[in-house]
């Protein structure tokens, strides 16, 4: 592992180039152009809080914050995993006529959609500061601790999905449902006290479930998130990009044959 490490490193620039490739890509011919990072989850925003706030009424004090803190690190957690099971495939001609470290494509597209997800945080920011939330010097300074956790953990799944994804091309659909159901299964749209309490160790082993607690403590409370979530958060975060490391490791030696 450390081998492919140093490799991956020695094609930093590559990951670099494909980044900015998929950012440029991403709104090209668009009027609105990169305007629509910020737009679409604006929108989702704006829906869930008048469907939250009207129809299904939440008593959740600044349920718009409350929802959108947790909403944005979900949006790039979900195109990690959904986009990146098919980033293989969408570069099949660049795996069959070139050799590469082929972690290299998962990694660039999870970090695209990571830093559109930072461009995102300058609107959430804004948000907190204009909602006269006190922020904790000690809570701001996890926030980089926990973006770096969700970005292995989504790292580690994108790995595992686009692996399989090669072999099993159904995979790319399954993964649009079973996003929908882990976001509902996840505590953004309400509060985990309403979960009952038999459920709880479910959702607790639900790695999202303490990433999105400590977005909430740093960014909606104020407050220096647990120890405890945040330590959750970077075992389980590692535990997937382990997993997906080396399943990736092992199906990736046929990728050019079956694709």
């Amino acid at each position: 592992m450390i081998q492919q490490i140093r490799e991956l490193f020695a094609y930093r620039q590559m990951i670099i180039s494909l980044v900015r490739k998929d950012l440029r890509g991403r709104y090209k011919g668009s009027v609105l152009g990169f305007l629509w990072t910020f737009i679409n989850p604006l929108f989702q925003l704006v829906v869930y809080t008048l469907v939250f706030s009207f129809i299904l009424k939440s008593n959740i004090d600044k349920y718009y914050l409350y929802l959108f803190v947790a909403l944005i690190p979900w949006i790039f957690f979900s195109a990690s995993i959904t986009g990146g099971s098919s980033s293989i495939i969408a570069q099949k001609d660049l795996v069959k006529k070139i050799y590469f470290p082929r972690q290299v494509i998962p990694i660039s597209y999870v970090t695209s959609c990571f830093v559109n997800m930072l461009l995102c945080f300058l609107v959430i920011m804004a948000v907190v500061l204009l909602s006269g939330i006190r922020l904790h010097p000690v809570g701001l300074l996890c926030l980089p601790v926990i973006m770096a956790v969700e970005y292995l953990l989504a790292l580690g799944m994108a790995l595992l999905a686009s692996a399989v994804t090669v072999y099993f091309k159904d995979l790319e659909h399954i993964l649009g449902i079973v996003s929908m159901a882990w976001m509902y299964l996840t505590p953004i749209m309400y509060d985990k006290s309403i979960v009952p309490a038999e459920m709880l160790p479910f959702f607790n082993l639900n790695p999202m479930t303490h990433i999105i607690d400590c977005y909430r403590a740093v960014l909606y409370s104020g407050e220096v998130p647990q120890l405890g979530s945040l330590l959750s958060s970077f075992v389980l975060g590692m535990l997937f990009l382990a997993v997906g490391w080396i399943v990736f490791a092992r199906l990736q030696k046929h990728f050019a044959e079956v694709l």
